[in-house]
């Protein structure tokens, strides 16, 4: 899929890969992907929550070797 920006929340634990999602869409035009990849499991719960409340949406994720990846077209 392509991205506009890639964002590496790997690492972080709640609530950092949601602040830094929200920065990192601050970046991106309208319509833009942004591709997330993070590690803490309660990143997918909060990051659709996140989503869904501004708008946006998660195109897709997956998880590859414990990683969270998802696509998030900005609203």
């Amino acid at each position: 899929m392509d991205s506009a920006k890639v964002l590496d929340a790997k690492g972080l634990a709640c609530p950092m890969p949601i602040v830094k999602t929200k920065k990192a869409m601050e970046d991106i035009n309208s319509g833009e992907i942004l591709e997330v990849h993070a590690t803490d499991k309660g990143a997918k719960s909060d990051l659709t929550a996140w989503a869904k409340s501004g708008g946006h949406e998660i195109v897709q994720n997956t998880e590859e070797d414990n990683v969270l990846k998802f696509w998030i077209k900005k609203a």
